[in-house]
């Protein structure tokens, strides 16, 4: 009996046939331990039919009554004992006295406290990965989200990012919400924002490389959902950042085909469809601007031997400024080209005024033309040379950016070729290079007219630079 004091605990062999025997032993154990009560209290409430037992948690304390549905206060303790040794049926299945005084403690929380306390802990000793309290930040659904991360008139990150002039436009939020659309609420579906890990990310990673995409499609579709969770996680929504520690994919990309100076002459001396795209095939091959930046020229625009590019258009946004927000001057050393400029924006059949789209649209007066019609004409005039459709189908109207900056990166420095084409590397460069030197526009024209000398359909006549910082605006 010194077992029992010590362990005060019991082990029933043959209960049915021995009830009487083992629950005598009980009571002489635990009287010689100077207690006389079992683990657990049977006893009945007047307004009840059956006997109630009661069992203790590891603190001594008395759970929550449960009916024996037994008449007879020997039958109810048998089943008691019943119960501590084999478990408290349940629909499902029996559940153990220990795990009964587990519910008890979780019932008895009363704040989120509380539970961030118990939850805490479970996950700390690795019971729990993560969880997502009601009434937090995390309680979100997880699209819905994302959905509002890259919706244009209800994002708090978008509002943040324009507050702080910061460049974004609407046409890629729209992309990058249709990603959210195609890729990540079919893997994602029925989450919560704080129930995402970083395990889920890699899981998800994994099935978009499956995915017949290139790497840099792959690459921003991940984004598309990684950007919005690290924005949370430094916004406090959510405890941790699960897009932190992730390779992504690398691969050689397809590079953009473009074509030599000989076949781009021959194409420019074609008759075109329309002379507006012929126009502006002709100004980014020697500019090496980019569509939107030729679609959202004016007359305003238009200097005596530059172009001022303030602008930039999509359907989406409409008129807005340059990429990256940085507006520049490109040199345009051909005054015949200059002219066809003037002259084209002087045929706008709404009117004609320094606001003025150079690359009008027919069927509408506020807006310019559609700009894929760039790429239509410069396929046509290809096949005009002798490409055939599948051969010309490889060239892009964005393929004249790459065809300047190839022609002209070993003939110009880094520096004024950058402030050409408006392209970026890092911010210190762009802090310590952000300035114009004397002399500059002089060295670009004359790289210009030495490469594209040949390339315009009549003899250009070079321009005697003066200094001139007036706009030319023709009406």
């Amino acid at each position: 009996m010194n077992y029992l004091c010590k362990r005060r605990s019991f082990y029933i062999v043959n209960f049915d046939r021995h009830i009487k025997r083992h629950i005598a032993v009980f009571n002489v154990g635990f009287k010689r331990c100077g207690m006389n009560t079992y683990p657990f209290s049977v006893f009945k409430r007047a307004n009840r039919p059956s006997f109630l037992v009661s069992f203790k948690d590891a603190d001594g304390k008395y759970l929550p009554p449960l009916s024996t549905k037994k008449k007879t206060h020997d039958e109810a303790l048998k089943v008691a004992f019943l119960w501590l040794r084999d478990g408290i049926p349940q629909k499902k299945e029996a559940v153990k006295v220990h795990v009964l005084a587990l519910k008890d403690v979780v019932r008895k929380i009363k704040a989120g406290e509380e539970a961030e306390t118990l939850l805490t802990e479970l996950r700390r000793m690795g019971w729990v990965k993560s969880y997502v309290q009601s009434e937090t930040p995390g309680a979100v659904d997880f699209l819905s989200f994302l959905t509002e991360f890259w919706s244009w008139d209800t994002s708090p990150y978008i509002r943040e990012k324009q507050r702080k002039s910061h460049g974004i436009h609407r046409r890629h939020c729209n992309i990058q919400g249709r990603a959210i659309s195609l890729y990540w609420e079919p893997f994602f579906k029925g989450r919560f924002l704080g129930d995402i890990t970083a395990t889920d990310i890699d899981a998800f990673i994994d099935h978009i490389g499956d995915m017949d995409l290139s790497a840099s499609r792959k690459n921003a579709v991940i984004k598309a959902g990684t950007k919005p969770l690290r924005w949370a996680f430094s916004k406090g929504k959510i405890d941790r950042d699960p897009t932190r520690g992730h390779t992504m994919f690398a691969g050689e990309e397809r590079k953009r085909d473009i074509l030599n100076p000989t076949i781009a002459a021959a194409a420019f001396r074609t008759v075109w469809n329309d002379e507006r795209t012929k126009l502006a095939n002709m100004l980014a091959a020697v500019t090496g601007m980019r569509n939107g930046e030729i679609l959202a020229l004016r007359l305003q625009d238009l200097g005596p031997d530059c172009v001022y590019v303030q602008g930039s258009w999509n359907k989406e946004d409409g008129r807005k400024l340059p990429k990256n927000n940085k507006i520049r001057t490109v040199e345009i050393p051909f005054p015949g080209l200059i002219n066809m400029l003037v002259e084209q924006g002087k045929q706008n059949p709404w009117g004609v005024s320094p606001d003025s789209f150079i690359f009008w649209s027919t069927t509408r007066s506020k807006v310019p033309m559609q700009g894929q019609n760039f790429g239509r004409g410069l396929r046509e005039a290809l096949m005009q040379v002798g490409f055939t459709a599948e051969e010309a189908v490889k060239y892009s109207f964005h393929g004249w950016r790459h065809f300047f900056t190839s022609y002209m990166i070993r003939k110009l420095d880094k520096k004024l070729l950058k402030s050409q084409t408006g392209h970026l590397t890092d911010v210190m460069l762009n802090y310590y290079g952000d300035h114009e030197t004397e002399g500059d526009r002089e060295i670009i024209q004359a790289k210009q007219l030495e490469t594209f000398a040949g390339l315009l359909p009549e003899p250009p006549k070079r321009l005697v630079f003066k200094k001139d910082t007036r706009k030319l605006v023709a009406c």
